[in-house]
């Protein structure tokens, strides 16, 4: 298991059913030949009731091989309903950006060029740092100085507006089941774009059967009318979680640390089995007993498949959105 870079000092972090949890940061680093490159923030997605394995060390790699440092963050979730994450996420990657910013020669990152790339909730956490981060005050003296805004952001099937188009799980776990008209708002961020957020890449299927791509559009077109540099890529097909999108992908193959990003659910179940054990889901229950995040996240997989999913199939055109990515950090970096 890949060593974490926590976000938070030992007592400052505090969350219902979190067990052992702090939201932290896994890197992918070259630091080899000392040379100052651009940085990647990995935000997985989940609905905001879990951290999805599919989306972190895999992505962290194709960026690591075109160049980049890589960082992976696991960050607040609200898996049992017990507390609406409210601004916690968002907390979390402030903490992160600030922190490989004001590490950025430790880590041989350019501090002027960090980007996050987020995905479906994930992406709602990124966005919402590129649309609220003034809100988020220097959260360490370590950070007091450095900024929080990302340089560029990559969106892909994000979770954005909370109006017609909404994706409702989402926004109950973010907000609560009876959210006010003002959290509502806070939260639908296409409403909140201005010429000062970084520019942003945005790509999505037509037919994404979970977010309207509807989201995507939304965002791309307040990017637009705000004078943000933005790319927005629709692709005629696919499912919701593509990933990469790549036979890699298809395969089931996140990488072979992939389970830290199921560290909070796992600790999640460990204090409800020892605290409530009948409040747990027959069917997760072999999850909740085992014993490392790796067989959590096996046992964990396996019951949400019921092996009753269809096996993902490859999407080629999809696929490209990593090479389309980056030609537009070349250009925007």
């Amino acid at each position: 298991m890949r060593e974490s870079i926590r976000l938070y000092a030992p007592g400052t972090y505090s969350y219902p059913m979190s067990g052992r949890f702090v939201p932290n940061l896994v890197p992918y680093l070259h630091m080899k030949d000392g040379t100052l490159r651009p940085a990647m923030i990995v935000v997985p997605g989940g609905g905001y009731a879990m951290v999805s394995p599919t989306e972190g060390e895999i992505v962290a790699e194709r960026f690591f091989e075109a160049g980049f440092q890589c960082f992976v963050l696991t960050y607040t979730t609200n898996l049992l309903q017990v507390q609406p994450v409210q601004r916690q996420a968002l907390e979390d990657i402030s903490r992160a950006v600030r922190l490989v910013r004001s590490r950025a020669k430790a880590y041989h990152v350019d501090p002027g060029k960090i980007a996050c790339c987020g995905f479906s909730a994930g992406a709602h956490v990124v966005a919402s740092l590129a649309v609220h981060g003034k809100e988020q005050a220097p959260e360490t003296e370590e950070t007091r100085e450095v900024s929080n805004r990302p340089d560029a952001v990559i969106l892909s099937y994000p979770v954005i507006t909370s109006g017609v188009y909404a994706h409702r799980d989402s926004f109950r776990l973010l907000l609560g089941e009876h959210p006010t008209e003002e959290a509502l708002d806070w939260a639908s961020l296409e409403k909140h774009v201005t010429k000062d957020c970084p520019p942003a890449f945005l790509w999505q299927t037509l037919d994404d059967e979970l977010v309207p791509v509807e989201n995507s559009i939304l965002y791309a077109r307040a990017c637009r009318e705000a004078g943000v540099p933005c790319e927005l890529h629709l692709f005629r097909s696919g499912k919701h979680g593509l990933s990469l999108a790549n036979a890699r992908w298809a395969r089931g193959d996140f990488g072979e640390d992939a389970d830290y990003t199921v560290e909070q659910t796992w600790q999640t179940m460990k204090v409800l089995l020892k605290e409530n054990p009948g409040a747990i889901p027959a069917i997760f229950a072999k999850a909740a007993a085992a014993d490392s995040a790796k067989d959590f996240n096996r046992e964990f997989g396996l019951a949400i498949a019921g092996g009753n999913l269809p096996e993902n199939q490859p999407v080629p055109a999809a696929a490209k959105w990593p090479d389309l990515a980056l030609a537009f950090l070349e250009a925007v970096l």
